[in-house]
């Protein structure tokens, strides 16, 4: 199938200031040298601990941060350099789902006004086909039309979360980048939202790229995983064969932390030694090797790239050399 998305050795630096005149003493990769395609109609998970990159990623796929460095390939058209029309028009074909549903609406505006911004950014329509629009997206989410004149306040969480989904949405992308969305949610109004996801998925034909550390969510949800520690992925795979094999001793450890409600299920957690280093001062080498029980000499001076490995890819010299060993996912089915 067709990539719709493909990101090309994209990298995102954060600039560290200082000293009383705030001068640059630092840089921070917060994303580093990624590769990725997500195909027409998929979606792909990204997983990874706090502070691995994630979000960032996705604020640089969307436009919301310029990459430092690398292409973003949208539809076969580079839109992170060059061409202003293109960047404009991919802006509204890629669209965003944030984290809090609350800080990123307006608390000043009725959320019809909030919904219907994006339409009036892009010249789309008039006043009377705007709001009739917003009053459809509405009902789509499973909210009355009438909602378009209350505010955000006026909400629950699970509620101004669908809003979310409706402003995104209202300009029909064609891919939808989610960037954490159940995580400030309540259990039971995580899963009417990711069924809501599922179905607007399949009725509207959307690509996504979903970003979460509920491993469990991804695996629900998600075609493809893609796993990532410290601005590197580590590991790539169909969702099925990352959750029944990882092959990454990161991603094992990640899949070994998570809880199992079965205790005839449970297993032998992989207990990860040491911190996770500073993205200021990286570590020599593969990024994971303080942490790794199987690091060797190579890890600790090479950095190890992407490897096909069975349907997966993984970034590990132990790995490449057949020393690793495979522990088994501890996710319920």
């Amino acid at each position: 199938m067709t990539a719709l998305l493909e990101l090309r050795d994209v990298k995102k630096e954060f600039a560290v200031t200082g000293g009383l005149f705030q001068r640059v003493v630092g840089k921070v990769a917060a994303v580093n040298s990624v590769n990725l395609a997500i195909e027409k109609g998929k979606t792909l998970g990204v997983v990874g601990e706090s502070g691995c990159g994630k979000s960032t990623l996705a604020r640089v796929v969307v436009g919301l941060h310029p990459a430092t460095g690398g292409e973003v390939i949208f539809d076969g058209k580079q839109i992170n350099k060059g061409d202003a029309g293109v960047s404009f028009e991919a802006s509204r074909r890629i669209q965003m789902v944030f984290q809090d549903p609350y800080s990123s609406l307006d608390p000043r505006l009725p959320i019809g006004r909030s919904i219907a911004e994006g339409l009036a950014v892009h010249g789309i329509g008039n006043e009377a086909s705007r709001r009739k629009a917003v009053g459809e997206i509405l009902q789509r989410v499973g909210l009355p039309a009438q909602a378009a004149d209350r505010y955000p306040h006026e909400f629950s969480g699970g509620q101004r979360q669908r809003i979310g989904i409706a402003r995104a949405l209202i300009l029909e992308p064609e891919l939808l980048v989610c960037d954490e969305p159940t995580s400030a949610l309540d259990v039971s109004v995580q899963a009417q939202i990711l069924n809501l996801l599922r179905v607007l998925k399949s009725e509207l034909n959307l690509t996504m790229m979903f970003i979460s550390h509920n491993l469990a969510v991804v695996r629900h949800i998600a075609d493809d995983v893609v796993v990532m520690y410290l601005g590197h992925v580590v590991e790539m795979a169909p969702s099925a064969e990352l959750f029944a094999n990882p092959r990454h001793p990161y991603a094992q450890a990640l899949l070994s932390a998570t809880p199992v409600a079965d205790p005839d299920r449970r297993g032998t957690r992989l207990r990860l030694t040491g911190e996770l280093p500073s993205p200021m001062n990286p570590p020599a080498g593969c990024p994971f090797n303080p942490r790794c029980p199987l690091a060797n000499d190579r890890c600790r001076t090479e950095v190890p790239k992407l490897a096909q490995a069975g349907s997966a890819r993984v970034a590990c010299h132990a790995v490449q050399e057949g020393r690793a060993s495979k522990l088994e996912a501890l996710i319920p089915a």
